[in-house]
């Protein structure tokens, strides 16, 4: 899982958007629409982010398709040093 972190985090384009999203939900789950009002992002630009963290395991969604909310994985939770580790670095 660590590999999968550091390569969705920061070794493609988009990476530093997707510590931002994993941060905030991290803070509180949230839902794309706020997410995308909360970090001032395009809502089709956030929802690309949830479904690249998602397919790697590092979100999951919480609720329907509409007002899902997003929040960190167990495995992700698991592997949370790393996670601070690459926020470090990103930030």
């Amino acid at each position: 899982m660590d590999g999968v972190l550091w390569y969705v985090l920061t070794g493609t384009r988009g990476g530093e958007n997707r510590v931002r999203i994993l941060k905030t939900v991290d803070d509180r789950p949230r839902n794309a629409n706020r997410l995308a009002e909360t970090l001032e992002l395009d809502y089709t630009t956030v929802r690309h982010h949830l479904d690249v963290l998602c397919d790697n395991d590092v979100l999951e969604k919480q609720g329907g398709d509409y007002g899902a909310v997003y929040l960190p994985t167990d495995r992700a939770r698991q592997h949370w040093d790393t996670v601070e580790r690459i926020m470090e670095k990103v930030e």
